[in-house]
């Protein structure tokens, strides 16, 4: 069961544009600290003010996955949803996410399964913000497919499959 899963997780990220599955990489590597992403993904001066700005966003990362709030209370619901919405914005903006799977993607492994329920409403809100442009605006939200948008219930299987970048870019 274990493997057929990997697998479809495997397509599922092979599935992405290489610039998706670069940013995934990355973001996996700050929100969890695999590495030291200065050394790994820096080099050049834009890359490491760019690298900064995403481990700065992400030092929120602790305090969501400490808060998940009940599915049906609304206690603890506003703080939560506030900082899971700033950070979708955050990598939405970066301009590499171009689709609500790849953004599930990252986010059930940077959060854990239990976040699952949450993900269509902080990316739908996220990508309807000013701060995203009117097209992309609407490529995001044309990405949400219904069935992700009214399921009736969601997986609590923890992602099995975390993607790591093996190979360094030649500058």
């Amino acid at each position: 069961m274990e493997a057929a899963l990997t697998i479809a997780e495997l397509r599922e990220f092979a599935s992405f544009s290489p610039a998706e599955q670069r940013y995934i990489e990355r973001a996996l590597d700050i929100g969890l600290g695999r590495c030291d992403v200065m050394v790994e993904w820096g080099g050049r001066q834009d890359a490491e003010d760019a690298l900064r700005g995403h481990i700065a966003a992400y030092d929120r990362l602790d305090e969501l996955r400490a808060a998940h709030p009940d599915t049906l209370a609304l206690v603890g619901l506003d703080s939560f949803m506030g900082v899971l919405m700033q950070l979708t914005l955050f990598d939405l903006s970066q301009g590499a996410i171009e689709s609500f799977s790849a953004y599930r993607f990252l986010y059930e492994r940077l959060l854990g399964a239990e976040v699952r329920p949450w993900l269509p409403a902080a990316f739908c809100a996220a990508s309807a913000l000013p701060q995203i442009e009117p097209e992309r605006r609407k490529d995001l939200l044309q990405s949400l497919s219904e069935a992700a948008a009214t399921a009736p219930g969601w997986s609590t299987q923890a992602p099995c499959f975390y993607p790591e970048w093996v190979e360094k870019e030649v500058a």
